[in-house]
């Protein structure tokens, strides 16, 4: 079969639609793997689908499977529920736009226990926060063990997680976390399989899936980056967008969040953009509230603190080992009296 090249675009929009349908059923049959059609045709085909709208203004788009990622206790779970709540009420979290309508969402909470969740959405447990009656939420059953069928616990979590989704009716979920889908999940020889499963249940069902992800320890001299997440090449192929949240080494009361990765818009909110918030509690729901726009270079641990961090911690290493200040003060080749600071800022900080 011979393919003529495109002779304009007043040509191509006179093509016959009944010979590229014939193309199409002579090219595709029922167990090929690759589904080909002519740009034109897969053009056609787009224009009847809506165009995607923002969950989480240029962070999140419909239809997409994006990855938030953050080192620990800085609040991915405190965004993700707000994110949540946002689009099951469509109400927007300011600044931030939402373009979709009010629709239910499925939370899988595989971090807090009720009681914690609690303690998070009401005030000192009592004055609980009104969700909507279409959020739900999911928790593992520990008593659950895998029936026959399942090769593992890992298989039957995701069967699980697609008949509540099923269940529900929703087209929204967030999975906090990565980690219990799948063993060792974010080590880059389980990304690419943990990946595909929530890629087949986003297609399968028409879903837009929001996966936490842990970092590792980082350098907070550097600005963060697709490198920070655990397995990102696997993770990040795999993904539609990936935004982050990083603490500020300038006030460490204030988060940051940044875009990573975005296949649906340009990147708005990157190093010299990015959105600087703090985790406040109003009164009954604990959340990230705006404060400013800033650049990310500003809120990066400065090389003089990065030299005060690595003599803190080897003067404590030192300490531990039964060493005097003037030991640890000789081996250093500083001043006692400096040892004795080192330590004592060490402890505060701690």
């Amino acid at each position: 079969m011979t393919f003529n090249p495109p002779l304009g675009a007043h040509m191509q929009s006179q093509q016959p639609q009944q010979q590229v349908s014939a193309l199409d059923t002579e090219l595709n049959q029922p167990e090929d793997l690759l589904n080909v059609k002519t740009a034109n045709h897969w053009m056609e085909e787009a224009s009847t689908r809506p165009v995607p709208k923002m969950l989480f203004d240029k962070f999140w788009f419909e239809g997409e499977l994006c990855i938030l990622f953050a080192d620990s206790n800085l609040g991915k779970s405190i965004l993700a529920v707000q994110i949540g709540n946002s689009i099951n009420t469509g109400i927007p979290i300011s600044p931030f736009k939402i373009q979709s309508q009010a629709q239910p969402i499925l939370y899988c909470d595989f971090e807090l226990t009720d009681k914690q969740f609690e303690s998070r959405y009401s005030n000192d447990y009592q004055d609980h926060y009104a969700f909507g009656t279409d959020f739900y939420r999911a928790e593992l059953n520990p008593d659950s063990e895998p029936p026959q069928g399942f090769n593992d616990f890992d298989e039957f979590i995701i069967a699980s997680l697609e008949r509540s989704i099923v269940q529900t009716g929703v087209k929204v979920i967030i999975v906090d976390n990565l980690t219990y889908l799948r063993n060792e999940t974010e080590q880059s020889k389980n990304a690419l399989s943990l990946m595909k499963h929530l890629k087949a249940l986003k297609n399968r069902h028409g879903l837009s899936i929001l996966a936490l992800a842990h970092t590792p320890k980082r350098d907070l001299s550097q600005q963060i980056t697709a490198n920070d997440l655990q397995g990102s090449k696997m993770l990040m192929n795999f993904c539609d967008s990936a935004f982050t949240i990083g603490q500020s080494c300038a006030d460490k009361d204030l988060r940051y969040l940044k875009q990573i990765k975005q296949r649906n818009t340009e990147q708005v909110y990157g190093y010299t953009n990015i959105c600087l918030c703090r985790v406040n509690k109003p009164f009954n729901f604990l959340q990230f509230e705006f404060v400013n726009y800033g650049s990310e270079v500003d809120h990066l641990r400065k090389a003089s603190d990065r030299l005060s961090e690595a003599h803190m911690e080897q003067a404590v290493q030192l300490k531990l080992q039964g060493k005097t200040l003037r030991d640890i003060a000789k081996e250093m080749g500083i001043s006692y009296q400096k040892v004795d600071r080192l330590i004592k800022a060490h402890t505060a900080k701690a």
